[in-house]
């Protein structure tokens, strides 16, 4: 009888990304841009897409720095055309697609009672009617190949009710996201994509910052951090680990899962 543990690849082969080619949405600031950086120095050429074509073209130079093949795409990821032409331009590029990291969305703090229902309808198609669209579209490309790993950016919102903050939309847009990872990683397991999800707590990114340089922000961070186990936001590189690890053969046997990377705020 064979032994798995001395014939597999060695462990720390198995979190290589070499010959992989990734997507991150979101890719030109924050959580998005660390993501980029993380998939590249593991390997993977990468595709950063974002909104705005400069912030995308910046980050592109950044990987291109470090030796890392990557391209800059424009995208608007509620729009089921340019989400199509985002595919064809990295197949265009590279001829494959393995992984993608479904990362753009928008926070947002509003009272229900108060708040318009376009805002209600513009959050939910940022944050998850888009994430359905581009697992949609990498999946038409993973699944004939036999093999791919989506990757959704949720949050620990999709868990709880955050406070003192108002943000039902978010929290509820979020939810939608765990629970769509989880269909679609049911949907496609026999036919080898893998499908999971990464639910950071507060992170500390330039939007977060912006939140609470306002005078609302500035009573957040107290109520935030008394809430914390760890006593402290987490830098984007906290959560470098976690991609890599859902894009790479290590993770290979998990599906429809949610890592929650929240300093111990969900221990409570």
């Amino acid at each position: 009888m064979s032994d798995p543990v001395l014939e597999t690849t060695p462990i720390l082969e198995r979190f290589r990304l070499d010959g992989r080619v990734a997507l991150v949405t979101g890719g030109g600031q924050g959580i998005g841009r660390a993501f980029a950086h993380a998939l590249g120095e593991a390997g993977a050429a990468v595709a950063v897409v974002d909104l705005r074509l400069d912030v995308a073209e910046a980050v592109a130079h950044e990987l291109a720095q470090k030796q890392i093949d990557a391209i800059a795409v424009q995208t608007d990821v509620t729009k089921p055309d340019q989400v199509q032409a985002m595919i064809d331009a990295i197949l265009t590029k590279w001829g494959r697609l393995t992984i993608g990291v479904n990362n753009a969305g928008v926070g947002v703090w509003a009272d229900a009672e108060s708040m318009p229902y376009t805002e209600w309808l513009r959050v939910i198609d940022i944050n998850l009617n888009s994430v359905f669209l581009c697992a949609q579209a990498e999946a038409k490309v993973m699944l004939p190949a036999g093999y791919g790993k989506i990757i959704h950016t949720a949050s620990m919102s999709a868990h709880i009710s955050n406070t003192p903050q108002n943000q039902a939309v978010y929290n509820a847009s979020k939810a939608g996201v765990l629970h769509l990872t989880r269909s679609l990683a049911a949907e496609w397991a026999k036919r080898g994509v893998r499908v999971n999800s990464i639910s950071p707590g507060y992170t500390r990114t330039k939007l977060v910052e912006d939140l609470l340089a306002t005078p609302v922000g500035q009573t957040m961070l107290p109520a935030w951090m008394g809430m914390t186990p760890m006593g402290r936001m987490a830098e984007v590189t906290d959560l470098q680990g976690a991609v890599v690890y859902l894009a790479a053969p290590a993770s290979d046997y998990m599906t429809g899962h949610d890592l929650v990377i929240d300093g111990g705020y969900c221990c409570w």
